[in-house]
């Protein structure tokens, strides 16, 4: 009896070791998750937010030499070396991480040396020559390069802590069940002796095992029996609470993240609104001035004026790209049945003036059936209306766009193809990603804000829908979107039995000013 109970007792004491190791361990290891880690990832993301304040003040006082500009410049100066300093801290000592920290801040003092700290140090409001702007948007590129590199190394450690956190609870609950399991089975074959003192603690400790293993996380087991046999119990309750602890910090670190990117969109919509107001009114003030100097003012002056028209543009679309992409992202949409062929019919009218400027014929294929899908009517000509926009910007002059929509298992596909610059193959994974531009397109000047691709699949995905993008510089690109067709049968439409309608805009002269 003494020896069987001995061996028992051994089984709880290493099970309750188990457990509070596996304890301690989950707890070291969330306490790094919190502690340390996202800390220093959150620093990380605020070195490139930082360095986007530096570029955007840098580029207000170039052109317009606002005091304030130089001002906030110093002040994302100050922020960035403090940022930059938290990351290389946490960095040291992991090979791989420092080693991208230490070439994201090679690509930011290459950025600052070569570009900001140059345009900060001229007359503010002089301006600056395409080739230093080209050469300072190459520059911020590599910085934008780096920063991913190093946002996925901090990202894979994150992801790794947590899965090392899950995996230490696992392999804690595992060898405590295990040591379980193994105390029953030699009960078993001792149960003639100890029959009376442990078959009924340890066959209800069994149920409560099994109940958890099912996933009853709030079971506990009772403190009944021999004390060796109470000592395991306990063991599986401090293991039980260590889960519940675990899983509250995982909640809560859910929570915190949903708040983070609750505030972020919040704080996106609500500087975009602010920003609305004093742009309108700097664009009607520009208006007024040049009505009230029409034909008076210097080439330079004129030029000046222009460029700050442009720019004040810009701004103007980044706003508004910034709003669609956060009422894209959030959950207010208001779906119901649409027609697909006749929605993409009316963003070809919505571009085509746009096109015939340039002398870009767009060609049509619709089918002679209403396609019926559910979808948030306005949100969709927004993704459809980003890709034809596209297709058009990137098309030579006097280039053909071609737009098709087909159907077949259930879905409805929707191919819109150009002959235009096409993007280098290098380039094609990032595209989606925020403020993203190829760089063909950089170089050759065309405007963009790097959030139309970002906005149109954040809609279609949204929609339960798919992007596939196949390009080739010089050659151009098509853009397919798949969506599902609503489960109710497409009613035909009284047509002639052609089964295509082709349309094509020819150039039309601009209205008169």
């Amino acid at each position: 009896m003494s020896s069987v109970l001995a061996r028992i007792g051994f089984l709880g004491a290493l099970a309750t070791a188990v457990a509070v190791i596996g304890v301690i361990v989950s707890a070291v290891a969330v306490s790094d998750l919190t502690d340390e880690l996202s800390p220093a990832a959150a620093a990380n993301q605020a070195v490139y937010q930082d360095l986007t304040d530096m570029s955007a003040a840098a580029e207000a006082w170039a052109s317009v030499g606002l005091p304030s500009a130089a001002d906030d410049y110093r002040q994302a100066t100050l922020r960035l070396s403090a940022h930059e300093q938290e990351v290389s801290a946490y960095a040291d000592g992991d090979r791989a991480l420092q080693i991208a920290v230490e070439r994201q801040d090679a690509a930011a003092q290459a950025w600052i040396d070569g570009y900001a700290a140059p345009r900060m140090a001229a007359e503010g409001g002089a301006g600056a020559r395409p080739r230093d702007v080209r050469a300072g948007n190459a520059a911020f590129d590599a910085i934008r390069s780096a920063h991913q590199t190093t946002t996925q190394a901090f990202d894979s450690r994150v992801r790794s802590a947590s899965d090392g956190v899950s995996m230490r609870l696992r392999g804690t609950v595992l060898a405590v069940i295990l040591l379980a399991v193994a105390a029953a089975a030699f009960m078993a074959r001792s149960r003639r002796r100890v029959l009376a003192e442990l078959s009924t603690p340890l066959l209800a400790l069994e149920k409560v095992v099994q109940r958890m293993a099912r996933g009853d996380h709030d079971v506990r087991a009772a403190a009944a029996g021999p004390k060796e046999v109470q000592a395991v119990a306990q063991a599986f309750n401090e293991l039980a609470e260590a889960q519940t602890r675990a899983r509250a910090v995982e909640l809560w670190i859910q929570r915190e993240l949903r708040t983070l990117d609750t505030a972020k969109d919040d704080f996106v919509a609500n500087v975009s609104h602010e920003l609305r107001t004093p742009l309108t009114t700097i664009s009607g003030y520009l208006e007024l001035v040049a009505e009230e100097f029409e034909g008076q003012m210097e080439p330079r002056h004129e030029r000046m004026l222009d460029a700050t028209r442009r720019n004040v543009a810009r701004l103007k679309m980044l706003i508004d790209d910034l709003l669609t992409l956060q009422r894209a992202e959030g959950s207010n949409q208001q779906m119901e049945p649409v027609d697909l062929p006749a929605l993409v019919r009316d963003v070809v009218v919505d571009v085509k003036l746009t096109a015939a400027r340039r002398s870009i014929r767009i060609g049509v294929k619709l089918p002679q059936i209403d396609v019926a899908v559910l979808a948030d009517r306005a949100m969709l000509h927004r993704a459809f209306l980003n890709v034809v926009t596209n297709a058009v910007k990137f098309s030579h002059d006097d280039g053909i766009v071609e737009v098709a929509v087909t159907t077949g298992r259930g879905q409805v596909e929707v191919a819109v193809t150009d002959r235009g610059i096409g993007i280098p193959s290098a380039e094609i994974d990032r595209l989606g990603t925020r403020f993203f531009r190829a760089s063909n397109a950089v170089s050759n000047e065309i405007a963009g804000t790097g959030l139309g691709v970002r906005i149109m699949q954040t809609i279609v995905d949204r929609h339960a829908g798919a992007v596939v993008i196949d390009s080739e510089e010089g050659v151009g690109t098509t853009v397919t979107v798949r969506l599902p067709v609503q489960a109710q049968a497409p009613q035909p439409v009284v047509t002639p039995p052609a089964i295509l309608s082709v349309v094509e805009n020819q150039p039309q002269p601009e209205p008169a000013p």
